[in-house]
């Protein structure tokens, strides 16, 4: 199933209204995330365990983790810092890495060993109230997650969700360098699609710019709001990115990660308008909100929950909406 969803709803009568985070709970950040939970661990709602993306530190996702918090649920993050990332460096002394038949482990352990420590601290938090957890994967945390319920197991996991993450590896015989060296191949072919029947995936993807070709004319010109030409040096720099990941420059994406590689056969696929990348967003104003922002929050909590979103039917009924489309699975 595939669902496109924009800044707010539609109602009837054709007004909007955003949806409400934590469904009628405040979503006030009140304390730092790193501090002790908004609420006993007997009433916890759910566990999330947070992985962070490439180049991202545990810090990055401490407002998203404050915004779950004050929703009722008990947070953890991978305790990963910058500099941990030039571990990926030696991979390079592999033979696997050159050859592009690299698998993720051992290449990774460093990683998957700091998401089961922060696993381990999760369940503590969780187990009077017999809470189930999600594994909330950002960008290369996607497909580093899913090596880590395959190896480490699933158990007291029922959710899976990622937010611009690149699961997919570039075609076969495309004209391009898979910068993974060979592990999104390996992820493919290990764990295809939502693999674990116990757990539903939801694969999330922000629609911030469609790429375009470094040089030439773009197939497809898009504006924005104001007028303006997407098909722009940002849409262009986007391009190339694309290129890299899936193959193809003129698709959409959140400026990083391509929509064509964010998906999972099987999971519910959720296009966001206007959703950037990273935390960058909303620091810098060319860029604009991402994932982990309220507004955008609201958009995709209640697939995190497992509850249904603010006037949306609940899971395996049929959604009555001009913007989303059944896809096979």
């Amino acid at each position: 199933m595939r669902l496109n969803a924009g800044a707010a709803l539609p109602l009837r009568g054709g007004q909007v209204r955003p949806q409400a985070a934590c469904h009628g709970r405040s979503s006030r950040i009140t304390r730092a995330a790193s501090g002790l939970a908004a609420f006993p661990t007997e009433s916890v709602s759910r566990g999330v365990l947070i992985l962070p993306g490439l180049g991202n530190n545990a810090a990055d996702y401490a407002p998203l983790a404050a915004q779950l918090e004050a929703c009722g649920m008990a947070v953890e993050v991978a305790q990963v810092t910058r500099p941990d990332w030039s571990r990926n460096s030696e991979a390079l002394t592999d033979p696997n890495w050159w050859r592009g038949t690299l698998k993720p482990r051992p290449a990774v352990d460093w990683y998957l060993t700091r998401v089961d420590a922060a696993m381990q601290r999760l369940k503590q938090r969780v187990e009077k109230a017999e809470a189930p957890i999600a594994l909330l994967t950002h960008s290369a945390g996607g497909w580093l997650g899913r090596v880590y319920l395959l190896d480490w197991g699933t158990a007291g996991v029922d959710r899976f969700v990622s937010l611009g993450s690149p699961h997919l590896p570039p075609p076969r015989g495309a004209p391009v360098v898979d910068q993974t060296r060979g592990i999104l191949s390996a992820c493919s072919d290990m764990c295809p699609g939502a693999y674990h029947t116990s757990i539903q995936y939801v694969t999330i993807c922000g629609k911030f710019v469609r790429g375009a070709p470094l040089t030439g004319p773009a197939k497809e010109l898009e504006f924005d709001g104001g007028g303006g030409n997407r098909a722009s040096l940002l849409a262009k720099f986007a391009g190339v990115g694309y290129q890299q990941v899936c193959g193809d420059a003129e698709v959409w994406g959140d400026f990083i990660v391509p929509q064509p590689s964010a998906h999972l056969e099987g999971a519910t696929q959720v296009d966001l308008e206007g959703v950037f990348h990273s935390p960058l967003g909303e620091q810098l104003p060319f860029f604009g909100p991402w994932y982990g922002s309220q507004k955008v929050l609201e958009l995709w909590l209640h697939h995190l929950t497992g509850q249904p979103g603010q006037g949306e039917p609940a899971a395996g009924t049929t959604l009555l909406q001009s913007s989303v489309k059944q896809i096979s699975n």
